[in-house]
């Protein structure tokens, strides 16, 4: 399956492809394991790779961002899988590959075929009652996501992230799918949290503004004068039961993990965990789960970048 200009192909997983991704060991479950049991129709969680960079380097992002799905696979298969795994199933859909690697400056025109793209599978394969888990990638495939969840019910997002990604709408890239979302009519509300004061510019300052937006600096945090939990807290508890809520994980929030967005300065992974768990404890109609921006461009950066995103999926999951 490929994307109307052919610059995306959709490969589906089967049996094969899980047993080629993990090493199985007697006497142990493995995640991989697991999988080879479960199917599509009977998945609440429903896992998409994207192996693309072209949002993030049409935004003067960092490269790394395709090989972050590959990384979470080989931690996230070899993982154990124990008795008190929830009955809920997962499985892994497939992968989203970029065909040619994009370069810096020639990538904006694939990233409206890759919204449409994801839109398109995420229509064919995922029904309302399943909840998409894309990984990897850049920001950019946040809009394909919310279009889809909105058709189903009314949607609102938290975003732990830098970087509001409210930038102006007139050349499609991984920071604008949220002033793009809101401009469509797709996202009614829009949480940001974790915003680094030095990283958002007067115009998105500006967008801040809006009826429609929470947001929080990390600085606030940082020096003791809000409480992230707290916050999430009161802001999930206004979403009455009609509205369904995303999550969308930027791993440039997180300081020193290998994305297109690299800083020394962020959360813990180990924060990023509480938040995460505390959402899926808190929130009862849940969307779907952006885990983006990812960019591991070495051995080093693909075990960290894995590890933490096995990790985070299964703190969203409840493994």
């Amino acid at each position: 399956m490929n994307s109307h200009n052919s610059n995306f192909t959709f490969q589906s997983w089967d049996s094969s492809l899980i047993q080629k991704s993990y090493a199985p060991r007697l006497g142990e479950v493995r995640m991989g394991d697991y999988l080879l049991k479960q199917s599509l129709s009977n998945a609440k969680y429903v896992i998409i790779g994207i192996r693309e960079c072209c949002g993030p380097l049409a935004n003067n992002g960092r490269i790394g961002a395709q090989f972050a799905f590959p990384a979470f696979v080989t931690a996230f298969l070899n993982a154990q899988v124990h008795e008190q795994y929830p009955k809920e199933s997962l499985c892994v859909l497939g992968e989203v590959v970029e065909m040619e690697p994009s370069v810096p400056g020639q990538s904006t025109d694939k990233v409206p075929e890759l919204d449409s793209f994801l839109e398109q599978i995420l229509d064919t394969y995922v029904n309302a009652s399943q909840i998409p888990i894309f990984i990897g990638g850049g920001h950019n495939n946040a809009l394909a996501v919310m279009r889809w969840a909105a058709k189903h019910k009314k949607l609102a997002v938290v975003n732990l992230d830098a970087h509001a990604d409210l930038r102006s709408t007139d050349v499609r890239h991984s920071g604008n799918s949220f002033s793009t979302a809101m401009e469509e009519g797709v996202l009614l509300h829009y949480s940001v949290l974790g915003l680094h004061e030095g990283y958002n510019n007067a115009f998105i300052r500006e967008a801040l503004k809006s009826d429609q937006i929470f947001h929080s600096y990390y600085e606030d945090y940082l020096f003791q004068k809000r409480n992230l939990l707290d916050d999430l807290t009161n802001i999930l508890r206004h979403f009455h039961t009609d509205t369904q809520v995303g999550l969308e994980i930027d791993m440039d929030s997180i300081a020193y993990m290998p994305s297109s967005a690299l800083s020394p300065s962020g959360w813990t992974l180990d924060q990023v965990r509480q938040f995460t768990h505390h959402f899926v404890k808190t929130q009862k109609q849940v969307a779907y789960l952006n885990l983006t921006e990812a960019a591991p461009i070495s051995e080093t950066d693909s075990l960290i970048v894995g590890k933490a995103l096995s990790y985070l999926v299964r703190d969203f999951t409840g493994i």
